[in-house]
């Protein structure tokens, strides 16, 4: 099957655009981790919000105010345990892979545009292998948001020593985080295809040198 380079083109800057937008508004939004404790609020009848989101930046209390969450690069010196040191390493380390997916596809898209305009072989290549890596960055990132996200609430639980509460409490990941995967496989088959692209330019030129 003939493939055409043009159509290439355009599907993998719409898919890498949006690869780019979804990463851009997940790492702007709160919505990573959400605590539901409306049932909890219920039952005590209390007026203080106790349900919550969070991002990678801050956590938001519902009817309240956002506050950061602990600079997890200024805690050499801090009194903490060894468990929340660990958990700050982990917190310090998808807040570096998150951003650099992002600086990684702003670099393919510039090379990418430039590929496709000079067909060049080895630069679509190039582009193909560095989208490839901004996915295992951004894949990476999401593994490491996951398991922080397990070992915080290990952590929340042996601090509370009591899981009856949690029976009330619905703990789940957000719509930031699904925004993140969305972006992951967009990015695999941007990459993906620039491969593709590479190959068509690569056949089509040993076709010429052959004639």
């Amino acid at each position: 099957m003939k493939v055409n380079l043009g159509v290439l083109s355009l599907f993998v800057a719409l898919v890498g655009v949006s690869s780019f937008i979804f990463l851009v508004v997940a790492i702007a939004t709160d919505f990573w981790y959400i605590i539901d404790a409306s049932k909890l609020e219920t039952s005590r009848n209390g007026t203080d919000a106790l349900s919550s989101h969070s991002g990678l930046w801050r956590t938001c209390r519902v009817r309240s105010e956002c506050y950061p969450l602990i600079n997890p690069f200024w805690h050499e010196n801090a009194n903490i345990t060894d468990s929340h040191r660990q958990l700050l390493y982990m917190h310090g380390t998808f807040v570096i892979l998150m951003p650099l997916s992002l600086i990684l596809m702003i670099f393919g898209g510039m090379t990418g545009f430039i590929s496709i305009l000079a067909r060049a072989y080895l630069l679509l290549l190039m582009t193909g292998l560095l989208f490839l890596f901004g996915a295992l960055v951004t894949l990476t990132g999401i593994s490491v948001y996951i398991a922080y996200s397990a070992a915080a609430f290990e952590e929340a639980v042996c601090l509370l020593r009591s899981k009856d509460l949690l029976v009330e409490i619905d703990i789940r990941f957000g719509w930031s985080l699904a925004l993140v995967w969305i972006s992951f496989v967009a990015e695999v088959l941007t990459g993906a295809v620039f491969l593709l692209a590479a190959r068509v330019v690569g056949l089509k030129q040993r076709h010429e040198q052959a004639l």
